[in-house]
C-alpha cells in the first residue's frame, strides 16, 4: 500500500490551547502539522507567522511542520519560518517573482520545498523546477478560508500532477487541501494524492470535546485509504 500521510491543519484547532491539540491530534495517528500562513493581501484571511512555528518546536513537537505560505511576496518571510523550525515551505507561484529563485531560497536555508496550485492555476508553472521541488499541494478549494467543499474537477487535476510527477523521475510528494474528508478521501487517494490535509474534518469537526475523537476520526480516514485501489 502506499505511505498515506494525514496532516490535520491547525487552522481549526483551538488556538488558546494550540499546544495541547496538536500533541493530541500527533498522538492519535497524524503524520504531519499543516500550518496556514495567511497575509490578507494575497489571500483575504489573516492567521499565523513565525513565531506560532517557533512556539510548537519550543513546545515539543518534532513532528513535520508543513508551513503553507499564502502570502505575497514570500522570499522575505521564507528565512523566518526556516528559522522558526520548518520542515516544508511551500508556496503559489503566483506570489513569487521568480519560482526558480524562491525554491532555491527554500533550499538554501535547509528546508524542504513545495509548489502550490490554485484550482485555477495549471500545472505547467512547475514543469521547468521539477528539480527543485520535494511536494506539490492542489488546492482543491480557494485559498483563504478553513471548512470549504471540496471541488470536484480536482480529481482530473490530481490525476493530471500524479502523471506528472510519475514521468518526471523525481521523488516529489503530491498533497491534497481543500474539503478532505472520510466520505472522498479513497477517492482522492486513487486520484493520486498520498499526503491528505484535513481541517474542520479532523480539528473542526462537533465531537472536539470527546479525548477520544481525533483518535476516532484519523483511524476513519485510514480504513478508506486502506481500500483505495491505487
Amino acid at each position: 500500500m502506499a505511505d498515506f500521510k494525514i496532516a490535520p491543519s491547525i487552522l481549526s484547532a483551538d488556538f488558546a490551547r494550540l499546544g495541547e491539540e496538536v500533541d493530541n491530534v500527533l498522538a492519535s495517528g497524524a503524520d504531519i502539522v499543516h500550518f496556514d500562513v495567511m497575509d490578507n493581501h494575497y489571500v483575504p484571511n489573516l492567521t499565523i507567522g513565525p513565531l506560532v512555528c517557533e512556539a510548537l518546536r519550543k513546545h515539543g513537537v518534532t513532528a513535520e511542520i508543513d508551513v503553507h505560505l499564502m502570502v505575497k511576496p514570500v522570499d522575505r518571510i521564507i528565512p523566518d519560518f526556516a528559522k522558526a523550525g520548518a520542515s516544508f515551505i511551500t508556496f503559489h507561484p503566483e506570489a513569487s517573482e521568480h519560482i526558480d529563485r524562491s525554491l532555491q531560497l527554500v533550499q538554501n536555508e535547509g528546508c524542504k520545498t513545495g509548489l502550490v496550485f490554485n484550482p485555477a492555476t495549471p500545472l505547467s508553472l512547475a514543469e521547468h523546477v521539477l528539480d527543485k521541488v520535494d511536494r506539490i499541494l492542489l488546492m482543491s478549494v480557494n485559498p483563504g478560508f478553513g471548512g470549504q467543499s471540496f471541488i470536484p474537477h480536482t480529481l482530473d487535476k490530481l490525476r493530471e500532477a500524479r502523471k506528472m510527477i510519475d514521468a518526471s523521475g523525481y521523488d516529489i510528494d503530491l498533497e491534497i487541501d481543500g474539503g478532505v474528508n472520510v466520505k472522498n478521501i479513497r477517492e482522492i487517494a486513487e486520484a493520486g494524492a498520498r499526503t491528505f490535509v484535513a481541517g474542520s474534518a479532523v480539528f473542526g469537526a462537533a465531537q472536539q470535546s470527546d479525548p477520544h475523537h481525533y483518535e476516532t476520526i484519523i483511524a476513519a480516514l485510514r480504513a478508506e485509504l486502506a481500500q483505495a485501489k491505487i
